[in-house]
């Protein structure tokens, strides 16, 4: 077998790679994200973060073009969101991505802010019902993780 050379198979990069990935570079950038967060309308977003000034970034992770072609949903969390942004692993075509979205572009090491999000004001009322169900949400899954066995 020697001088043969051998063909090494990329695995593709997974969402929670992808959201490894983006929630570290939130955190750097002051975020504070938590993953797989339900809206009051039944939608999950991938990755919701909160700012220190109260804004909501809401994360929607594409790993392909087919979940991307597949997924009609995203524009329900527009309305639960002050920044939208996809989040794409580096070989994600990403001309295909609506440009009125922000993008971010990150592997299981890290990310970057490639687009910026257009700033869309939640309401008032609802920042704060988001507010208090992700406070609520994050204190929950840290008392769980720090004793899996609480009631």
């Amino acid at each position: 077998m020697a001088g043969l050379a051998r063909k090494v198979e990329v695995e593709p990069i997974t969402a929670g790679a992808v959201a490894r990935g983006a929630s570290r570079m939130l955190l750097a950038e002051g975020l504070s994200p938590i993953g797989e967060f339900t809206l009051p309308n039944g939608r999950r977003l991938d990755l919701a973060a909160l700012a220190g000034d109260g804004s909501i970034i809401g994360v929607e992770i594409k790993v392909s073009l087919a979940d991307l072609r597949s997924d009609g949903k995203w524009p329900d969390y527009l309305d639960y969101c002050d920044r939208f942004f996809f989040a794409v692993p580096p070989e994600f075509p990403q001309a295909v991505l609506p440009p009125t979205t922000g993008l971010i572009v990150a592997d299981r090491f890290g990310g970057a802010i490639v687009r910026q999000s257009p700033c869309r004001k939640v309401a008032p009322a609802r920042r704060r019902a988001l507010t208090l169900r992700f406070a609520l949400i994050a204190a929950e899954r840290l008392t769980r993780s720090l004793d899996p066995n609480c009631v």
